[in-house]
């Protein structure tokens, strides 16, 4: 069990993006006076994720606005940024980390927040108009890309997860002929179940958008020069020409520099309940998984609200020490816009919980669906709907069961 931090503490943040923000800012707010030196491999200042696949990348809004705190409110924050620098190792023992510079810096307590990064496909390294989309850079990237080609452009998205969705969405409102490729049978499906995987994959196809589902890619080719600049060859047998193709086939945490640290690594860095992965060392974000106080299970959550609010706990928790912290109990929340429905859940779905929809329609495009397992609620969603979707919060807060929700829903 570890003391309080001292509040003349140095502490240091590794990862400068939403949830390493959130737990600066809560360290300040909770009084601590010590040094707060927040580390981030991008050097642009921290900045929103989800614009990047909808407003920003669709020219509505501008860099700026994403930015989380113009340049003087962090200045009144007396953060230290350390921005395009790189960590390297940790050596939790001698609470050290090192960077690929060759700096090496003492802290008494480490938040780390290094999020994830998206995964690639083999083979698709600098080929051009091929893109994974996680960044500001790759954002503006891509927006490059098609303002180049113009309307008209093929666009061909590798994935039909959230983001890929959103990309999808978002360059068919901007004129593209739009075609998305999916492995699984049902876009979505492990997350939202068969049903409402089906429910979404019909949002896109009734926008005019190809979904093709059940085949995976072969390679990718281009040729320098010839009116094709990218060539997607299909599983089976299926090519498809493309002015730009987007990689949204998941993401993995951003864990390579923590090998031999003395944390414990298994799909992100391991902590308990009170999001401890080590003395003195706590986790938050996308990176973070931590075993949730309601469900005993393991859970990563790679949501914006898990971010900001796994940021402060873990802030939090790390100033009171370990013998003081406080259990990470949130309910999870995500939301993703697409075209002009807004699709909202809260909870933790699983891809075997029986889908029950008890208001709307998938063919209205505006429903709200319960997620029962054993006799618990455990997840609801909604197609815009957010108010009916909220009313769901405190049954789920309270761990109620399904009979519960489904009279909810008929008052």
């Amino acid at each position: 069990m570890s003391d309080p931090l001292g509040t003349d503490a140095t502490v240091v943040v590794i990862g400068a993006s939403l949830a390493g923000l959130r737990a600066a800012e809560e360290i300040r707010h909770e009084g601590h006076t010590g040094p707060v030196i927040i580390v981030g491999d991008e050097r642009h200042a921290p900045y929103d994720r989800p614009p990047l696949s909808k407003q920003l990348l669709a020219g509505t809004w501008d860099v700026e606005r994403i930015h989380h705190h113009a340049p003087d409110r962090l200045d009144t924050l007396g953060l230290q940024f350390r921005l395009g620098q790189r960590a390297a190792s940790l050596d939790a023992a001698a609470r050290t980390v090192g960077f690929d510079d060759g700096q090496v810096l003492h802290y008494d307590g480490l938040v780390v927040a290094t999020g994830a990064r998206a995964r690639r496909l083999p083979g698709t390294e600098g080929i051009p108009g091929v893109w994974a989309l996680r960044t500001l850079d790759d954002c503006l990237g891509i927006r490059a890309t098609l303002a180049s080609t113009g309307e008209g452009a093929r666009v061909v998205v590798i994935g039909a997860g959230f983001i890929g969705s959103e990309v999808a969405a978002t360059c068919h409102g901007l004129g593209a002929r739009v075609t998305m490729v999916e492995a699984l049978a049902t876009p979505l499906g492990r997350v939202l179940g068969v049903a409402m995987g089906e429910a979404c994959t019909r949002l896109h196809r009734d926008h005019g958008v190809t979904v093709l589902t059940g085949v995976g890619v072969e390679r990718l080719s281009s040729y320098p020069g010839a009116a094709d600049p990218v060539v997607v060859h299909l599983l089976d047998g299926t090519s498809l020409d493309a002015d730009l193709v987007v990689v949204g086939v998941g993401v993995e945490p951003s864990v390579d520099w923590l090998e031999d640290s003395g944390v414990t690594l298994e799909d992100g860095v391991v902590c308990d309940e009170s999001l401890f992965a080590h003395d003195r060392v706590v986790a938050a974000g996308d990176v973070a998984r931590w075993r949730h106080p309601s469900t005993g299970e393991l859970a990563r959550v790679e949501h914006w609200t898990n971010a900001a609010e796994g940021g402060a706990a873990a802030a939090r928790n790390l100033l009171a020490g370990s013998a003081g912290s406080q259990p990470y109990d949130p309910i999870p929340f995500f939301w993703s816009d697409q075209y002009k429905t807004k699709i909202q859940m809260i909870g933790l779905p699983g891809p075997d919980d029986e889908v029950v929809v008890v208001g709307g329609s998938v063919e209205e495009g505006r429903l709200v669906a319960l997620y029962r397992r054993a006799d618990r609620l455990r997840a609801v969603l909604a197609f815009s709907q957010p108010r009916q979707l909220m009313s769901y919060r405190p049954l789920l807060a309270a761990g109620a069961s399904f009979d519960e929700a489904l009279e909810l829903a008929r008052s």
